[in-house]
């Protein structure tokens, strides 16, 4: 008979650094993403409301589902946190995504998992599903449930051990497995994620405005970043982590030597302008290799000619006024979102010495 403990230590051998039952339920938690894509802070997220009804209960997806194994994946590496960094010339780019691309790396642990589990429960066939960040379904609701956790104000999930650098997958399973007990929120009266929050996307505790957020900005949002939102973006080019690294249970996050989650040479604390000057082919293959996939290139230079703007450097606008004869495979360039965010940059820079 296979039960939560075996599951646990075969999560361990696996690779998974935490491991928790929670029960199929359509907790409260789960109905507030509705009044939140109400509210307008989804922004151009439309798959978030049109899957809305699926992710208010894992059971809507999988009706025989009774039990969600959820399983946590640590990411930190050795480098400085974006908030040490004082070099504006430097391109910030949210830690998940310096390695490869972790949706391939945790899923084929997760199906290993839910593979062994198939084997272990053979004389009893169960229905299973195996998720990482792609379906329908509230991870973090379901990892605070399962113990791994707690939704910190930053609405990310925070483990009192590990910090917050979690990549979360599951296995959604039709057995009916011992849950463990929920996690707490240990939190308290710590406001230190809002207060540092550079464009104050969080309109209370635990609520995030994603039309402010800089990571939707710059990864989700796929029209033109408006000019009034261009100067709060800094050097981020890909994300943001600012409201992750203030927190207390971050400031002695354990480090991660798997070699999957170090940096690609190319973005392991780059300049600005290098990356700008590199090839279209050059840096869409390097895109390809990890999870930055999802804002494809030509969103990339945007995100790049906006950080190059605030910057304000010579160096940025040296490289901003390479022109296209000296810079072959760059075609990018050409791209009516980039020239945009090209000509308010060159513009920003106008004036620099």
């Amino acid at each position: 008979m296979l039960v939560a403990e075996d599951i646990k230590n075969r999560a361990r051998e696996l690779g998974f650094d935490l491991c928790g039952i929670a029960p199929a339920g359509a907790f409260p938690e789960l109905s507030e993403l509705r009044h939140w894509i109400d509210k307008g802070y989804s922004g151009e997220m439309a798959y978030l409301a049109k899957t809305a009804e699926d992710r208010s209960d894992v059971r809507k997806v999988m009706p025989s589902a009774k039990t969600v194994v959820v399983l946590g994946t640590l990411y930190n590496t050795d480098r400085p946190y974006s908030t040490e960094i004082e070099d504006a010339g430097e391109a910030l780019i949210s830690r998940y995504a310096w390695g490869d691309d972790y949706h391939e790396v945790i899923a084929s642990r997760t199906k290993a998992l839910c593979a062994w589990m198939h084997e272990r429960h053979s004389l009893s066939p169960f229905e299973s599903r195996v998720y990482v960040d792609t379906g329908p379904i509230q991870e973090r609701v379901y990892a605070q449930y399962a113990g791994l956790g707690w939704i910190g104000k930053n609405t990310c999930l925070i483990n009192s051990d590990l910090g917050s650098w979690l990549f979360l997958s599951e296995v959604v399973c039709s057995l009916s497995l011992a849950p463990d007990s929920p996690s707490l929120d240990q939190c308290g009266s710590c406001t230190l994620c809002l207060d540092a929050c550079p464009t104050s996307a969080f309109p209370e505790p635990g609520v995030l405005d994603s039309t402010r957020c800089i990571s939707y900005l710059t990864i989700e949002k796929k029209s033109s970043i408006s000019p009034e939102q261009r100067d709060d973006l800094g050097s981020h080019v890909y994300g943001c982590d600012v409201c992750q690294e203030v927190c207390p249970y971050n400031a002695t996050a354990p480090i991660s030597d798997n070699p999957a989650w170090q940096p690609q040479p190319i973005f392991d604390r780059q300049r600005l302008t290098a990356l700008w000057l590199r090839s279209d082919t050059e840096l869409r293959n390097s895109i390809k290799k990890g999870p930055m996939t999802r804002v494809r290139l030509k969103r990339f230079r945007r995100n790049l000619a906006v950080a190059m703007g605030n910057s304000g450097s010579r160096e940025a606008q040296l490289a901003l006024n390479v022109s296209r004869t000296r810079s072959p495979d760059t075609d990018s360039l050409d791209e009516p979102i980039v020239a945009e965010h090209l000509v308010w940059a060159r513009e920003k820079l106008s004036g620099v010495p």
